[in-house]
């Protein structure tokens, strides 16, 4: 069933090939700019930025129509502390280059980020192509920060609440024929709470410092024109279907559409390979021997809509593209799993903020917005959590192409002194709904995350009702309602949509998967390395969650965290993890890559090794299902790591130990290294290890370490004494999970023998060799 739609509303979608997409894109001349500002670091792409018209690409590449005209460039501007009226025909004192925030440097004006002047008026003219003539005209804006009202020709031709959202304004009755202008104003009190303000602001504020950066205020994303016919598409739905290798579509139009119906075609490259016929409700597009959309493999398809009148007679046409991917959940040897395509493949990322020493929010061309992605890529991720920022059109293409999962966060409100009221609430729900509508059909878009560590949270009722809309909205993706519930300002965990999500720094650790929610890891990591000639802070200081001394440190504490995650992924159920992050931000340094990304701190061979082998782990999960034991029958567990086949547990002053066992041990060894299987004292699903020559004794953990105890009848003691026999984590012998410590394990450590889950921290948890150390042969008894 499609999800509902609450209006008509421009989407975004893409291309036949790039080839086509470059012979048939037309833009205006060269925009002037104006002389850009000195950034505090300069990228690769800085001088190229201003060079001709700023950010000159298509910037809807999932809904392509032959004529455009490019409004970027140089614009005039005018700064307010006041709400004034706008002014018409009149030359405004300041230049700026659109779409550059006005505090980035890319943008000439590179105001402070506490200055006060929350109203900006900018103004320019356009003169209408004469080959448009006799079609509507659209103006359309990627995204402004925050509210916007527009003029053309002196009259108001409509107004958007939200930063983050596309909006578009037919324009046609004002214009004039010749030369046209307009004016737009801006207002944008970040997080100033100016006149009771609460908007959606993500990591920006008036006072960067740490975790929060300087703000992005006014138009940020490209502005254009478009001609359309009066009848006309304005959006297009689709959804791959894989039972059937169908793609389910439903197209929204604009204007009279009376008696009209859509011709969709589905084509590999140029060859059409499926047609259908509809109308304006949801109808499907045969896709035969459909080739599955993934990282590995992120083929796209291509898509033409045709509005057609009651004669037959093409309208309007749009060219789009499609991948055929499904995301759904479900159990993989009894564990709730994320499924792309019916398989199980682990989601490893990292926290992708989207910030540019030279234009903040905007990057300064289209190839630095593709480099943090193919960056990605090149490190062996297969994810990207866009962490409370929706990025233009372009870069979801690009993630698209590319083959990179994407988490999409809801740009969050404040984090500080969180009270929204019901308008300011029913605002976020609104920016919520425009950011779901506008990503429906890209592949790449898997999951949505509503709130993050209690940023905006007003009540916990809330937030389990926001990600229950979010999931009604877009049932064919996975809903993350709040990520680091367990961490900082957040409520609780809300328990319902698709994904338990913690926050841990460092890390990494996971929550227990449910019959109903997969167990993700949503920001872990944090590990610094100054970079001098490469960092910039806003307040001169620095921040990280653990600094290391030089970049071979580094990349060997962070190939420990991801072993230390794929064993969570064996013993606790993990199915994805974040690692913050991708690069260093303003005063913030925990960046795989620099801020000016001139530099890639770790060492990326070893790092692409260290995530590939997480990710190829995750196709071959040992089953860890259930294992009979003998009961009431005498054993010897044998050590099955490599090096160490000749050692057994056995125990000594009460501790557990591993040490050599053969024909010619003593009788008192063998017997120590023997235990009688028993029903689980705590549960007679699970087994308990009684003590040969200590009858009455038996193996239990205390503290994580491993010893014997009596039973002294104590529930404590009863249950840290049962343990619960599963298929080895190596995918042979035997591994024993505590009973009452779920995703812990018996396994030994320098011949002691503790209860661990292979995540770091104490040496005996060390995430090296732990699937050996945890495997177990339960061998014939040394004790008779």
């Amino acid at each position: 069933m499609t999800p509902p739609r609450t209006r008509s509303r421009p989407l975004l979608i893409l291309v036949t090939t790039l080839a086509t997409l470059a012979s048939i894109l037309v833009t205006a001349p060269a925009a002037q700019s104006a002389p850009a500002k000195t950034p505090p670091l300069t990228t690769p792409w800085t001088g190229q930025a201003l060079a001709g018209t700023p950010l000159p690409e298509y910037p809807r590449p999932q809904m392509v129509r032959p004529d455009w005209q490019n409004l970027n460039g140089e614009w005039q501007l005018r700064q307010s502390a006041t709400d004034d009226p706008p002014q018409f025909n009149t030359t405004l004192p300041e230049r700026v280059n659109v779409p550059f925030p006005v505090e980035s440097a890319l943008s000439g004006v590179m105001r402070p980020a506490s200055d006060n002047r929350h109203y900006l008026y900018y103004r320019r003219t356009f003169t209408v192509p004469a080959g448009w003539s006799g079609r509507r005209v659209q103006l359309h804006f990627g995204a402004v920060d925050w509210q916007t009202t527009v003029w053309v020709n002196g009259v108001q031709v409509g107004g958007h609440t939200g930063g983050y959202d596309a909006f578009t304004f037919d324009i046609t009755p004002r214009l004039n024929g010749g030369a046209n202008e307009i004016i737009v104003k801006v207002y944008d009190p970040t997080d100033s709470r100016q006149n009771g303000t609460l908007p959606l602001i993500g990591k920006q504020t008036k006072t960067p410092s740490g975790i929060f950066y300087t703000p992005s205020s006014g138009i940020w994303q490209t502005v254009w024109l478009e001609p359309t016919p009066a009848a006309s598409i304005s959006s297009v739905d689709t959804y791959a279907n894989l039972s059937n290798n169908t793609l389910r579509l439903r197209v929204f139009t604009r204007g009279d559409v009376s008696g009209h119906s859509v011709l969709a075609e589905a084509l590999n490259g140029t060859t059409v390979v499926g047609t259908a016929t509809g109308a304006f409700t949801e109808f499907t597009v045969p896709v035969p021997n459909a080739r599955r959309w993934s990282p590995e493999d992120p083929f796209l398809y291509n898509l033409r809509v045709t509005l057609r009148n009651s004669g037959g007679t093409q309208v309007d046409r749009t060219t789009h593209y499609f991948g055929m991917r499904e995301i759904t959940t479900g159990l993989v040897n009894g564990v709730m799993r994320p499924k792309l395509n019916g398989q199980f493949v682990f989601q490893l990322g990292t926290l992708d903020q989207g910030f540019w020493p030279d234009g903040l929010y905007t990057a300064p061309t289209d190839a630095a917005l593709a480099h943090d992605l193919q960056k990605h890529k090149d490190l062996g991720f297969n994810m990207v959590r866009k962490h409370i920022k929706v990025e233009p059109q372009r870069w979801f293409y690009h993630a698209d192409r590319l083959g990179l999962l994407v988490w999409q966060d809801v740009p969050s409100m404040t984090a500080q002194d969180v009270n929204a009221n019901d308008a300011q609430q029913a605002q976020f729900e609104a920016e919520a709904r425009e950011i779901v509508d506008e990503h429906r059909s890209a592949p790449s878009v898997v999951a949505y995350t509503v709130y993050n560590e209690g940023w905006g949270e007003r009540a916990l009722a809330d937030t389990r009702r926001v990600g229950q809309n979010v999931k009604n909205q877009d049932p064919t993706r996975l809903v993350n309602p709040h990520s680091g519930h367990n961490c900082c300002q957040s409520l609780g965990d809300p328990g319902n949509g698709d994904i338990d999500d913690w926050h841990m720094y460092l890390g990494p650790a996971s929550p227990l998967p449910s019959a109903t929610r997969i167990a993700v890891l949503g920001e872990f990591g944090g590990l610094g390395l100054h970079a001098p000639g490469h960092e910039y802070s806003p307040n001169g200081q620095y921040f990280a969650y653990e600094w290391q001394s030089d970049s071979n440190t580094l990349t060997n504490r962070y190939v420990g965290l991801v072993q230390g995650v794929q064993n969570l992924m064996i013993s606790r159920g993990l199915s994805a993890s974040v690692y913050t992050e991708i690069t260093d931000l303003e005063g913030e340094l925990n960046g795989m890559l620099t801020y000016d990304r001139q530099q890639v701190k770790v060492d990326q061979a070893r790092v692409r090794a260290a995530n590939l082998a997480v990710i190829n782990a995750s196709r071959a999960l040992p089953a860890m299902s259930p294992v009979t034991l003998p009961v009431n029958t005498r054993r010897s567990f044998q050590v099955t790591t490599s090096g160490h086949t000749e050692k057994y547990l056995r125990h000594a002053g009460s501790l557990a130990y591993t040490e050599v066992v053969n024909a010619a041990s003593s009788a008192l060894l063998k017997s120590d290294a023997t235990y009688t299987v028993r029903a689980g004292l705590a549960g007679s699903g699970c087994y308990s290890f009684e003590s040969v020559n200590y009858p009455g004794q038996y193996l239990r953990h205390q503290d994580s370490r491993v010893r014997n105890s009596p039973d002294d009848g104590s529930a404590l003691m009863r249950a840290d004494a049962t343990w619960c026999a599963q298929s080895g984590a190596t995918g042979g012998g035997v591994s024993l999970e505590a009973y009452n410590q779920p995703g812990s394990y018996l396994r030994h450590y320098n011949s002691e023998v503790w209860i661990t889950n292979g995540s770091g921290g104490a040496a005996y948890n060390s995430p090296a060799l732990w699937a050996a150390d945890s495997t177990w042969n339960i061998t014939t008894p040394w004790a008779p």
